[in-house]
């Protein structure tokens, strides 16, 4: 099954982020020649790369995907190309022009390039977010596309359209993965849009209230950062092409779950403090249906939500250097 990655070059923009980087180290599983990183380090570290980054395999470029001439100098003699920067969805509403420059017009030049150079498979990282509030529970690849409201998921629908004209214009094989709520180890403690889990996490070692704003109702499909990879791998190896999937891990959980999960696991007695909502979430539901991939890629997910939040706040503690048992 995994022939295909031993003694292959493989290129991944935004490796050195969140999820590229256990990309990353899913691969090196199975010996490929080379594995090239290019990465601006906005979202991704040095710290993510760290344990492989001087591994003989590893090439790793601090590099911008908007710098096409920098992208046709590398993508030279490469097999596949796994295309994962992006920005985050705030992000993108903040400031549109780098939504298009980074998340459309670099794509597009993707696509180009792998053209040029007879990429034989590129693996694209899309989003649940393409489904805006979904019509069906479990939602199905089937499902309508196109109530999305956010420019983000306008861009990662867009990204897929392009790859599949692509695929009829040119021959270009390619799979296009649509994520759900990713959470795990290296996940961004700090910056402007941290996840919610990471703001509990936060309250959990100050000893301070988490606020849940609204009631908490409202449900995402949490899944871990290590099956996200093991999904990407497997969309690669496959003979697959011309496909979209859902990847999640098939269980609804509320924000209040989640919190009490968050909690539980921690062995902390904390009571959350209920505030209003400053904000319209027009998402109040997400859940996957990952029967298509399970049938084509042969993918399940097997990190369950405890599992996957005591990994989780095992790393954040020690990065923190904090003894959770102190809490």
């Amino acid at each position: 099954m995994h022939n295909k990655i031993n003694g292959s070059v493989i290129l991944i923009t935004g490796g050195a982020g969140f999820i590229g980087s256990y990309v990353v180290e899913e691969l090196m599983r199975y010996s490929p020649k080379r594995i090239i990183i290019i990465d601006n380090l906005i979202r991704g570290s040095l710290e993510n790369i760290k344990d492989f980054i001087q591994h003989p395999s590893i090439q790793f470029i601090e590099g911008d995907i908007r710098d096409t001439t920098l992208l046709d100098k590398y993508f030279v003699g490469v097999d596949y190309i796994f295309h994962m920067a992006a920005l985050r969805i705030n992000a993108c509403a903040a400031n549109p022009r780098d939504g298009f420059d980074v998340m459309v017009k670099s794509t597009f030049e993707i696509a180009e390039l792998c053209v040029k150079h007879k990429i034989k498979k590129v693996v694209y990282s899309s989003s649940a977010s393409v489904y805006g509030l979904a019509q069906q529970f479990p939602t199905p690849e089937t499902n309508n596309p196109y109530d999305n409201q956010t420019f983000y998921g306008g861009a990662k629908l867009w990204g897929e359209q392009l790859f599949r004209s692509y695929k009829f214009m040119h021959g270009l094989d390619y799979v296009a993965l649509r994520y759900f709520n990713v959470y795990g180890p290296r996940m961004d403690t700090d910056g402007k849009y941290t996840e919610v889990m990471i703001r509990w996490l936060d309250c959990i070692s100050e000893g301070t209230q988490p606020a849940i704003f609204g009631n908490g109702s409202t449900t995402m499909d949490f899944v871990y950062v290590k099956d996200i990879a093991r999904a990407n791998v497997a969309a690669l190896t496959s003979d697959v092409t011309d496909e979209e999937f859902n990847i999640g891990n098939c269980e609804e959980t509320s924000l209040l779950q989640l919190l009490e999960a968050i909690l539980e696991v921690n062995e902390s007695t904390l009571q959350p403090i209920f505030k209003e909502e400053n904000s319209i979430n027009p998402v109040s539901r997400r859940l996957a249906d990952n029967r298509k991939a399970n049938r084509l890629l042969h993918f399940t997910p097997e990190t369950d939500l405890r599992t996957g939040l005591s990994k989780l706040s095992k790393w954040y503690f020690q990065k923190k250097n904090i003894t959770v048992n102190s809490l």
